[in-house]
């Protein structure tokens, strides 16, 4: 079975082939700048206190991450959005380690900075039974220093792709958080923070999988 990176190179590869090279050449100067702001450096990481929030989810029920605590261990994933096919494709992978998840008495969910209504849309587009949280403004992401502005160029070229940032997440700010996967024990610190700017490379459900044991 391949791993969740192997597959998300599959999907590059496949991407590439279907968008003009000048566009790419764009958006790989766009990683590469972001890369060169050291933001990965500089998240909130291991050891140190994970922020006390309540998000909606995608109904809407506002969920608090300190209760979520009180049962175990909790698995923050922090996505793009919806329209990122590279996050439909990770958050399907970690549905299928949800069961593991839950004998470690663990709770994952998944963050990003879309709507709940297109959260919700998210959630049944993949059939995840984990809660799909709403950080609307990037709250949450800032706080962990994950979020970042799209650049004007790759704006316009999402727009093109008929991807609408603004609608997606209600608001006109063109931030997003860097996909980021974090796990947070009981005490409320940070146990594993891994984050990258490479949108494309994601956290292996496994690696997750051996933190939590």
């Amino acid at each position: 079975m391949k791993t969740l990176n192997e597959q998300l190179n599959a999907l590059v590869a496949e991407n590439k082939s279907k968008i003009p090279e000048d566009i790419v050449k764009v958006m790989i100067a766009a990683d590469l700048d972001l890369a060169g702001t050291n933001i990965v450096e500089n998240i909130v990481g291991v050891g140190e206190k994970f922020p006390e929030i309540t998000l909606p989810d995608a109904t809407g029920k506002q969920v608090n991450i300190q209760e979520l605590l009180e049962k175990g261990p909790v698995v923050v994933s922090f996505y793009r959005g919806g329209w990122c096919p590279y996050c439909n494709l990770e958050l399907r992978e970690l549905q299928k380690f949800i069961a593991e998840f839950e004998k470690l008495n663990a709770t994952l969910v998944a963050i990003s900075p879309e709507t709940p209504d297109n959260s919700l849309d998210t959630k049944q587009r993949n059939e995840l039974t984990f809660p799909v949280l709403s950080d609307k403004g990037n709250v949450l992401s800032k706080q962990l220093k994950l979020t970042f502005n799209l650049k004007s160029e790759i704006i316009d070229i999402y727009n093109n792709f008929g991807l609408d940032i603004e609608k997606f997440n209600g608001d006109t700010n063109f931030e997003l958080p860097i996909p980021a996967t974090y796990v947070v024990g009981t005490d409320g610190l940070v146990k594993f923070a891994q984050a990258n700017t490479n949108y494309t490379q994601r956290t292996e459900p496994q690696d997750i999988i051996n933190i939590l044991k």
